[in-house]
């Protein structure tokens, strides 16, 4: 001010710029006092100044009220809509701190840290309730948040000049976070605070500090080697013009007991303010300065600061900020640029959507970090390693087993997930188990009240889990899986299923049996003959239709057009009938589904589950079963006893222990049907915000695509190879007899009564003609009464030896004996031939 104050003066001959100067020590009161009097003393035309917008709001009271014009270096951080109505002679010239909010959020977010503390100085009135609610805002638009607020005390109200106070503040026993966010505080309040942090070893390795253009515009003339590492927001302004360059030459011999000064920002528009009042006379007739000439400078100044533009009475620009990193004392290294518009920008040179990049550049970080970006978490150390929680009691062991005879204690699936993540990480990550016993409810609270850090088992992702802890990527899907005795296909009548028992009528044909024999009986001689013949050649003719085999001839037209109508529908019926069939045969066609839930309800069936899992809750809230049907089952070793004693008649299981129980157990008659109802899956829990859970997911990813989690789930969960990987197997099983024992028995019963029949027929054949030809043969001895009737049986004839009785070689030459026999006629035709005695008659007596 003094520099463009002097400047003025030195080239005008009519007015005059002298300024009063004021120190209300940022105290609303003061300045307030401090206005009236150089109104009411000093007679001036214009304020200027004021840090805070507490001292601003009743400075610009006093203004209104004298109508004297105020211009604020301060404002609120969210402007109410009526505020230049309010005030008509404030003119605000302030940094954008929602522009900064939401630059701070942008670092938040390029990091991926999730949980943030925020650091402010406490001013008495409340001041920075608006910026924590930009940057709260801002936050949640990135999915981070702010964890905890650190307010610092005033300077007035420290009773111990080492700030001693500020180490009891610091102790953050249950936080995690290690992202602090700076955004308002004096400097020298500043310097303590992170004096004390190193002291407490919170600026380290994997703890990240940034701090606003509050404290970064003072840097120059400070030194402070505990703020090395930090991040800090600039805005960013032209160093390279010939106007900044004298003005940097008058500000260093203007200040030449300021180490390496540079003037900041504040200087900058502290300089532009006055420079815009002296155009502002310039333009009067009078040494008075008129408001709305004031205005209309404002409104048209370009300054070193930037381009000015004045609406409702607040100077706005667009921000544009320079990413700093504090390397060395009050030495800092500039990095990238950032705007509202475009994010994170190398260069402003050329068009900014060619220059924007997804980070800040290279960064030094607390504790000499380079090579990666801090956590921004309390990592594990040796002295505190990470405290994981593991289930001490599990229904199935192969995911989880603890036993304290065995070196190492914890094995099982999950354990072997973790330790192969664990050789992915690229940092060391020290680590103890803690063995509780509970269900897993209770293991996640132990998690999300920060007994322990992270938890390692068989954690099913839920709802209501993710808004208390941080699940990583599942490492195997889950869903809701029930388990019964098997039911096969095994059906006597199982040949009948394909076609419904309408099918089966209408295939019987009987019209069309009719319509052959109808059509075909005149100009065929096949279907001639006696009646029962010709329904009988019908019917074999269409029944032989069906496998293509008929070969009666076809010599009528309107025949051969039944016919082939009748071969068209018996392809359809038979390529239908074998397509249906054969699916019956090689898909395993199971029973349990939604219909048997709602079945197992009405009935009141007893169900089996895990007792230390979620789904019992499922069963009784979202599937509506009744508790006392419920069953709680402690090991997997119990549910085939309680199968067989009949205590339950299916077992809910999520899809991972089904596969288990269904890999040991398949063999003993038990199925499982896929997972209708869908969960989150399967993973591991950490702390709301831990920057170990994302790791952990990358790296379980990378199992997955790499194919080693198969290989350990072949390893731990599904051995043994006979039985099928998936729950609800669609392997073939062999056919039995059962399965065709109808079609046997049909079958059999039929040859059996045509057997039957023919047999009787014949026999009653044999019996006449031994009644015609031998009389009475009760003198016939058995052998040789057997030997006859089995003759007849082979041959179908009687055939009588000439010259001898039977005997046993007759028996064994029944398929030779054709050369010596004669064939018995009717008696009649004997007697005409011969009326005293035949060969191969019954003797005489």
């Amino acid at each position: 001010m003094v520099i463009a104050a002097e400047n003025f003066n030195s080239l005008s001959n009519t007015h005059s710029l002298i300024p009063h100067f004021r120190h209300s020590d940022r105290d609303p009161l003061v300045a307030a006092s401090d206005a009236e009097e150089l109104i009411k003393d000093k007679k001036v035309n214009l304020i200027v100044g004021m840090e805070t917008w507490q001292e601003a709001a009743l400075v610009a009271d006093v203004g209104n009220r004298a109508q004297v014009p105020v211009i604020s270096f301060a404002a609120p951080t969210i402007i109410p809509p009526l505020m230049h109505h309010d005030w008509p002679f404030l003119i605000r010239v302030a940094s954008d701190r929602a522009a900064q909010m939401y630059c701070i959020a942008d670092l938040v977010s390029l990091y991926t840290w999730k949980r943030v503390i925020v650091i402010y100085q406490d001013d008495g009135y409340g001041g920075d309730s608006g910026m924590l609610a930009l940057l709260s805002e801002a936050l949640q638009d990135v999915g981070s948040k702010i964890e905890h607020h650190l307010v610092l005390p005033r300077v007035s109200s420290l009773s111990n000049p080492s700030w001693g106070e500020l180490e009891e503040l610091l102790k953050l026993p249950t936080f995690q976070s290690r992202v602090f966010i700076v955004l308002q505080s004096s400097f020298s309040a500043a310097t303590n605070l992170f004096r004390v942090a190193k002291r407490m070893g919170l600026v380290d390795r994997d703890s990240a500090w940034i701090i606003t253009e509050s404290i970064t515009s003072l840097l120059e003339s400070q030194v402070n080697h505990d703020m090395e590492g930090t991040l800090g927001i600039k805005t960013y302004y032209d160093t390279n013009s010939s106007s900044y360059a004298k003005f940097e030459k008058e500000f260093q011999t203007r200040f030449p007991e300021e180490d390496n000064s540079k003037p900041g920002i504040y200087a900058l528009r502290a300089y532009d303010i006055m420079e815009i009042i002296a155009q502002a006379i310039r333009k009067t007739t009078n040494n008075t300065t008129d408001l709305q000439v004031l205005l209309n400078t404002v409104n048209k100044h370009m300054g070193l600061s930037g381009e000015m533009h004045l609406k409702r009475g607040v100077v706005l620009n667009t921000p544009t900020f320079r990413i700093i990193n504090i390397v060395k004392g009050n030495k800092y290294k500039e990095l990238n640029f950032w705007g509202p518009g475009f994010g994170f920008s190398k260069s402003l040179t050329k068009e900014k959507s060619e220059n924007r990049t997804n980070d800040v550049g290279t960064v030094v970080w607390p504790g000499n970090l380079i090579e990666r970006a801090p956590k921004g978490w309390a990592m594990p150390t040796v002295r505190k390693p990470l405290r994981i929680v593991v289930p001490g009691r599990t229904s199935f062991n192969a995911f989880v087993k603890v036993d304290s005879r065995n070196t190492p204690p914890y094995d099982g699936f999950c354990i072997q997930i973790f330790n192969k993540v664990r050789g992915l990480l690229d940092y060391p990550l020290p680590y103890e188990f803690h063995a509780v016993n509970g269900s897993y409810d209770d293991l996640v609270e132990l998690v999300h009240n920060k007994t322990f850090d992270a938890g390692v088992g068989d954690f099913t992702v839920l709802a209501g889990r993710l808004d208390k802890v941080e699940f990583t990527q599942p490492y195997l899907e889950s869903g809701l899986s029930m388990i019964v005795h098997e039911k096969n296909e095994q059906l006597t009548w199982m040949f009948i299923k394909p076609l419904t028992w309408q099918m089966w009528a209408a295939s019987g044909a009987v019209l069309v049996i009719l319509t052959i024999w109808f059509l075909k009986r005149p100009s065929n001689p096949e279907f001639s003959g006696p009646l029962k013949n010709q329904i009988g050649t019908a019917t074999w003719f269409t029944f032989t239709s069906l496998f293509f085999s008929q070969r009666e001839k076809i010599h009528n037209n309107l025949t051969r057009v039944v016919v082939i109508m009748w071969l068209f529908v018996v392809l359809i019926l038979t390529s239908g009938y074998t397509a249906n069939f054969s699916s019956m045969l090689t898909i395993q066609r199971l029973k349990p589904n939604l219909t048997d839930i709602e079945m197992l309800k009405r009935t009141d069936t007893k169900v089996g589950l895990d007792g230390d899992s979620f789904v019992e809750d499922y069963l009784k809230n979202v599937l509506q079963f009744n508790s006392k049907d419920i069953i709680t089952i402690s090991s997997e070793f119990n549910y085939t006893e309680a199968f067989r004693n009949k205590s339950i008649s299916a077992a809910f299981l999520e899809l991972p222990y089904a596969k288990v129980f269904m890999n040991h157990y398949c063999k003993q008659g038990y199925t499982a049907t896929a997972s209708t109802f869908r969960f989150g899956g399967l993973g591991f829990i950490f702390q709301k915000g831990s920057p170990i859970a994302r790791d952990f997911t990358k790296a379980i990813l990378q199992l997955l695509e790499d194919g080693e989690l198969k290989s350990l789930e072949e390893t731990w969960l599904t051995r043994n190879r006979d039985c099928p990987n998936n729950a609800t197997s669609d392997v073939p099983q062999s056919l039995s007899v059962k399965n065709f024992m109808g079609l046997y028995v049909i079958s059999g019963a039929t040859s059996t009564i045509c057997l039957l029949l023919s047999f009787t027929i014949f026999l009653k054949k044999y019996q006449q003609h031994q009644e015609a030809y031998l009389g009475n043969a009760s003198d016939e001895s058995v052998w040789n009464r057997t030997v006859r009737i089995a003759r007849f049986l082979y041959n179908r004839e009687f055939n009588v030896p000439i010259s001898r009785a039977p005997s046993f070689v007759d028996v064994l030459e029944l398929t030779s004996s054709q050369e010596e026999h004669v064939i018995i006629s009717t008696p009649q035709e004997v007697e005409a031939s011969n009326p005293e005695q035949t060969e191969g008659s019954p003797p005489h007596s």
